[in-house]
């Protein structure tokens, strides 16, 4: 495939921007993905090409986080929270087939919003931490797992659902919810790439391009956070949660988008 130079530029700035937001917040795909299928790439390839893009976005994310001292690759937990979510990924890609895609669509425009609920009105969010729930062991197994293997599956608002369980039940502070959040993101993001690169399905040259806007984008939104803190990362997580469930509920194949479509026309 071939691309114009306006068509590559607007793959950057997309990129750039996802960068930003999804460092912060997660839900960078509400942004690359549209822009992919806008560009002229087939569903399979956008999802396979926005896991590239997310993977470098990520790595980079989590490399400036580790630079400030939120995360510890010396750390047991760390590589457990990274294998987990790997895991749970890799599983999840490989039994895409015949996993429920089509209630996981209905559902999770509400589970955003559940999402967003908790951080208007739940625990007062702080950079400070607080009292976990779960053990290490419990959570990674339990929750990163998990959490990773939908990500596989399907993807959408995976780093809101990573960002809620690690505030509300491994007990981090906000910056600290975000590092592990980006670390958690990358391990998915990095099982589901190499499912798509066996099958042939990634478009280099739009991921290298998506890529070189994302790596620079992250490194700004990580910067943001950690200079922000709490003040940043609360009211930009309830955005894109909201953001990102009235997409998904607006969209004609969601049964509230049908109805909503339906009515338009009929009005």
């Amino acid at each position: 495939m071939s691309f114009s130079l306006e068509t590559l530029a607007l793959f950057f700035g997309a990129g750039l921007f996802a960068g930003v937001v999804d460092a912060i917040a997660g839900g960078g795909g509400l942004i690359t993905l549209p822009t992919l299928l806008l560009g002229g790439l087939d569903p399979v390839s956008a999802l396979a090409t926005n896991k590239l893009q997310g993977s470098v976005g990520t790595a980079t994310a989590t490399f400036r986080f580790t630079q400030a001292g939120m995360l510890d690759f010396r750390s047991r937990e760390t590589w457990r929270l990274a294998a987990s979510s790997f895991g749970g990924a890799a599983v999840g890609a490989a039994l895409v087939t015949v996993a429920p895609v089509e209630a996981m669509r209905v559902g999770l425009p509400f589970l955003l919003i559940a999402v967003a609920l908790y951080f208007i009105f739940g625990p007062r969010l702080s950079d400070v931490d607080g009292r976990p729930r779960l053990s290490p062991v419990a959570f990674s197994l339990g929750v990163a797992m998990p959490i990773g293997a939908y990500d596989g599956v399907f993807g959408p608002g995976t780093g809101s659902f990573f960002m809620i369980a690690l505030v509300g039940l491994a007990g981090f502070g906000a910056v600290k919810a975000v590092a592990r959040t980006k670390l958690l993101n990358l391990s998915s993001n990095l099982a589901s790439l190499i499912v798509f690169v066996i099958g042939g399905h990634v478009v280099w040259t739009v991921g290298a391009v998506m890529g070189c806007g994302a790596l620079i984008g992250a490194r700004l939104g990580a910067g943001l956070a950690l200079k922000h803190g709490v003040k940043l990362v609360r009211p930009l997580v309830i955005v894109v949660a909201l953001a990102l469930s009235l997409r998904l509920m607006l969209d004609a194949g969601h049964p509230v988008g049908a109805a909503f479509w339906a009515a338009m026309a009929g009005g």
